[in-house]
């Protein structure tokens, strides 16, 4: 009995729970059709709204790339987010977003044409983060307290380069100008100049490309500069010594070439034999030209052996070359650019400091020439002075 009482609770709940069901599946059936009379309502009333929004999210993201390098960004760093939400969103954007995203356009367009001093954070040169006032040009440069700055967009923030440009002096000049109108420096390219200036080498970066053989003739090329400065130097007082002794004759001095030859006749200005005195002489003029040249041989051998060894470095720069080529297919240039900038770098510095020299070498040898002509000529005044002077012989 009892059994049969919990069987019949049991069906009664059954047929309820069955109601129930029944009812909620109509009520779904009847929501569902609502809701797609809804949406068939709204399609009507949106009507070309949808083709307005998704010009706008194209617009955004168009507008997002555009600005991602724009060093506005330092100032209103909200934007960018702002930005790619609009262009990211999956639903329609609301009267204020729209609102929100013509006014970021009006903003841009204002502040690209202002001129402002502001406090911003700056990443200087070693590394060190801090608060500094920076003068902004527009959307076209931004300078520091003592450094042109650039925005570095991974970063998102002022950074001031290690490698700095010139025209520093006309930014404080203009801000401490009171004129109408004042020059300023400012990079057209928007910081591409600027990071341009960062990758270039310096000379000491395009020596370490020449390798071994590019340290070989740059010390070459100081010693063969050094010995021309000496041998400069040695010409230059031993020329004045010279000039000082032709005003003399009379009185020959040991300290200059020129004394030395007239020196030779001793108390003696006239000898009994011709051929002695010029025996004498070429004998005192061999004995000076040496010194006079000497330098100017090892001067011209380092002249002809730089370009030598500039070529040895295109050589083995073209080895390293080919040898990457054959490593890695030729498929990544840099990895060739160790051999080429080897190549390249040692063949300059060969004319570099071949061409010098030459001069150097040049000029030298004219010099000594000229003492050496000096020497002679006076050497020939004595023989004349001998012979105007000398007996005639029957």
């Amino acid at each position: 009995s009892e059994q049969a009482q919990l069987l019949a609770s049991a069906r009664s709940a059954l047929n309820t729970q069955k109601a129930e069901s029944e009812r909620l599946k109509a009520e779904f059936d009847r929501q569902e059709a609502e809701l797609a009379e809804q949406e068939k309502l709204l399609a009507q009333r949106v009507g070309h709204l949808g083709e307005l929004f998704g010009v706008v999210r194209q617009s955004a993201g168009d507008v997002a790339g555009q600005w991602q390098d724009n060093l506005l960004n330092a100032q209103y760093p909200e934007r960018l987010k702002r930005l790619k939400a609009l262009a990211e969103s999956r639903s329609l954007p609301s009267a204020d977003d729209l609102d929100g995203y013509w006014m970021m356009l009006l903003e841009d367009l204002a502040a690209s044409g202002r001129i402002e001093r502001l406090q911003l954070p700056v990443v200087n040169a070693d590394g060190s983060r801090q608060e500094q006032q920076v003068l902004r040009v527009g959307a076209f440069a931004v300078y520091g307290e003592d450094a042109f700055l650039r925005y570095d967009a991974d970063a998102g923030q002022l950074v001031a380069p290690p490698r700095q440009p010139s025209g520093l002096g006309q930014v404080e000049d203009y801000l401490s100008s009171n004129d109408a109108l004042a020059t300023l420096p400012i990079d057209p390219s928007r910081g591409s100049l600027l990071a341009q200036l960062q990758q270039q080498p310096t000379l000491w970066d395009r020596l370490q490309q020449g390798g071994l053989v590019g340290w070989v003739i740059v010390v070459l090329g100081a010693f063969g500069l050094l010995l021309a400065v000496w041998r400069m130097v040695y010409l230059a007082r031993v020329g004045s010594g010279v000039k000082a002794q032709m005003h003399d004759l009379s009185a020959p001095r040991n300290d200059n070439p020129l004394g030395r030859v007239i020196g030779v006749l001793g108390n003696k200005p006239q000898l009994a034999d011709l051929e002695t005195l010029e025996l004498k002489l070429d004998e005192a003029i061999l004995q000076e030209t040496p010194p006079l040249e000497k330098g100017q041989g090892l001067l011209k051998l380092l002249a002809a052996v730089a370009p030598l060894l500039g070529l040895l470095g295109t050589v083995t720069g073209m080895i390293v070359t080919f040898q990457a080529i054959t490593q890695s297919g030729g498929g990544d240039s840099r990895l060739m650019a160790d051999g080429i900038s080897q190549a390249l770098v040692t063949t300059v510095l060969g004319l570099v400091v071949a061409i010098p020299l030459l001069f150097l070498h040049s000029l030298l040898a004219s010099r000594s020439k000229g003492l050496i002509q000096i020497l002679e000529q006076q050497s020939a005044g004595l023989i004349a002075l001998h012979l105007s002077g000398a007996p005639r012989r029957d």
